[in-house]
């Protein structure tokens, strides 16, 4: 199929419908012709809005994408990017990311791309030569290690999801630059725009903006500890667990006993709050969290979580009880599973209730300070602290 300015002018409109968008990373995707970067996806799917894998593990879980463009297109105007900018960018997938960093860059800018997996690096050298983008740097190198070769860079973003701050990204950005990462907020990512704050000595960093974004997860050392298990391969029974802990309890509490009851909560049904507010209220107040899916089973019920296709059971597992949130004639409840699944639907709605009493908070209000870790972070009542290896973070929607 020819490929034709149409296409790019009609994923651009998608874009801006879905969000907003400058001039120049509007321009930028009109320049770069994205299905040049995925060479083995048929033209009219590389110009829908949407992420396609290019790599997967031998389990077949993806481990490669080309991110959503709507997400691409936030987080770059997130980075604020200006002609001229050395921009250092962890994670090269296909390089197309490169070719927009490029565009906006200009002839006066320089961007260097970093990524732990060789094959990627090479199929994003190719790619980057074929589109005539000759001048962007692709190296193979732990993204958490950044690239201390060409520092300081003016702007920093990070491509995969990333646990942790890593030093060498806070070290290699320029005074008054800007980092742009996925970041693990106890198993939920947010993109979030972090800057020095202004006269500190603490070396703290500030939240400018928060996105809402999922990225495949960085590997290697600077991984975290969120895992995913399968529990059931015939039914895709799947589970997620932000802190790693042992799965073990799931298969037990969904054979058990349910709950006499399932508890109201005052949810709304709309699913794009429950994504964007509740699940990152609940992940950053409840360390017990978890989420369930499956493929083709009948074990778990119906969730009013569902966004693209997907449609994950957000709850609490506790041992080998559980609950759930679940529908029930248009609202939105809890559902416990096994011997303390009461217990636990009663949490998961008070969860809820609380989450409505601060006024249900968005992505878009949510801040962040990050502090080196260990730090005595100081702050009011109730704040949700989250500790990393190397930095501690406050969580807090003013």
């Amino acid at each position: 199929m020819a490929v034709t300015s149409g296409m790019r002018e009609a994923l651009l409109a998608e874009i801006r419908r879905r969000t907003s968008v400058d001039d120049a990373v509007a321009e930028a995707f009109l320049k770069v012709p994205r299905h040049m970067f995925l060479p083995e996806t048929p033209v009219d799917e590389a110009y829908r809005d949407e992420a396609i894998v290019t790599k997967r593990a031998p389990d077949g879980l993806p481990t490669s994408s080309s991110s959503q463009p709507t997400i691409m297109a936030a987080m770059l105007g997130q980075l604020g990017v200006r002609p001229g900018d050395r921009v250092l960018e962890i994670g090269a997938g296909t390089g197309f990311n490169a070719a927009l960093l490029a565009t906006l860059t200009g002839p006066e800018g320089e961007v260097v791309s970093v990524d732990i997996d060789p094959d990627l690096v090479a199929g994003a050298r190719t790619h980057l030569a074929n589109a005539g983008f000759t001048g962007v740097n692709v190296v193979a190198t732990d993204g958490a290690e950044g690239f201390a070769a060409g520092a300081p860079y003016d702007r920093i973003i990070a491509t995969v999801g990333a646990w942790d701050l890593a030093p060498a990204w806070l070290e290699q950005l320029a005074p008054d630059g800007r980092l742009v990462v996925p970041l693990d907020l106890y198993g939920v990512q947010r993109s979030v725009a972090l800057e020095r704050a202004p006269r500190q000595t603490s070396r703290r960093w500030r939240s400018v903006s928060a996105v809402s974004c999922g990225f495949m997860r960085m590997r290697g050392p600077s991984a975290g500890p969120e895992r995913y298990e399968v529990l059931d391969p015939k039914t895709g029974l799947m589970v997620f667990l932000p802190d790693g802990r042992d799965a073990d309890g799931v298969l037990t509490a969904l054979d058990g006993p349910i709950a006499a009851r399932a508890v109201g909560t005052g949810l709304p049904s709309d699913p794009g709050p429950l994504f964007d507010g509740f699940t990152l209220w609940l992940a950053v107040h409840e360390s017990r969290w978890c989420t369930l899916s499956e493929t083709s089973g009948t074990r778990l019920p119906s969730s009013p979580l569902e966004l693209h296709g997907v449609s994950p059971s957000l709850g609490i597992l506790d041992g080998r009880s559980l609950a759930v949130l679940t529908t029930d004639r248009g609202e939105v409840v809890a559902q416990g599973y096994g011997a303390d699944g009461r217990r636990l639907a009663d949490e998961l709605a008070e969860h809820a209730r609380a989450w409505r009493a601060a006024g249900r908070p968005m992505t878009d209000t949510l801040h962040i300070d990050a502090y080196p870790a260990p730090s005595a972070v100081s702050t009011a009542p109730r704040t949700p602290v989250i500790e990393k290896r190397h930095t501690t973070l406050a969580i807090t929607w003013p």
